[in-house]
């Protein structure tokens, strides 16, 4: 997200009134925090909750990894222009392994481990600024499409009908300028 090139070509977002999809993982998110600083107006959504890795180096540390992401995450949420899509959990880079289970977890075991990742960025964001993804078929290594939305409606069956509204719905219509009609 430095490359003088592709930043020349960022800027031109700008003029043309279009927003950018980031996805990083979270060792990456420092560099996502000086584009959003530096192009503030131009509308941002980061992907995947900001990709925190659960393999490799990763494995094993779910908890420093937390914490290393949630610092990183705050320091985005100073961005006004960034919004950030909820989901993304399930791919077997997060490492928690459901592609190498023998049934896939139900929608209360998916709400269990998603949960602190979304109630962490909606904190730091707002539900204005969050919105929910299926990230369908890669999701598809935890189970169904009807499973995971499940697990997305349990994960935040704590917060109030308006800000479950924004999550599921118009965060993404204001966001991408659909009409919702």
């Amino acid at each position: 997200l430095s490359d003088p090139e592709f930043l020349d070509g960022f800027a031109a977002l700008e003029s043309l009134n279009l927003s950018f999809d980031a996805w990083l993982y979270h060792p990456q998110l420092d560099e996502l925090v000086a584009l959003a600083t530096t192009f503030s107006k131009i509308k941002i959504v980061l992907n995947h909750v900001g990709g925190p890795l659960g393999l490799g180096p990763y494995q094993g540390r779910r908890s420093e990894v937390f914490k290393a992401w949630q610092s990183s995450m705050a320091a985005i949420a100073n961005c006004d222009n960034v919004f950030v899509k909820l989901g993304g959990l399930n791919m077997s880079i997060a490492g928690f392994g459901w592609q190498k289970k023998t049934a896939p977890p139900s929608s209360s075991e998916l709400a269990e481990a998603i949960a602190p990742y979304f109630n962490a960025v909606i904190k730091l964001f707002g539900a204005r600024r969050c919105m929910l993804e299926s990230n369908f078929p890669v999701d598809r290594v935890a189970g169904s499409y009807v499973i995971l939305w499940n697990a997305y409606k349990r994960a935040t069956q704590h917060f109030s009908n308006a800000e479950r509204a924004q999550l599921f719905y118009q965060t993404a219509v204001d966001f991408y300028r659909l009409d919702n009609h």
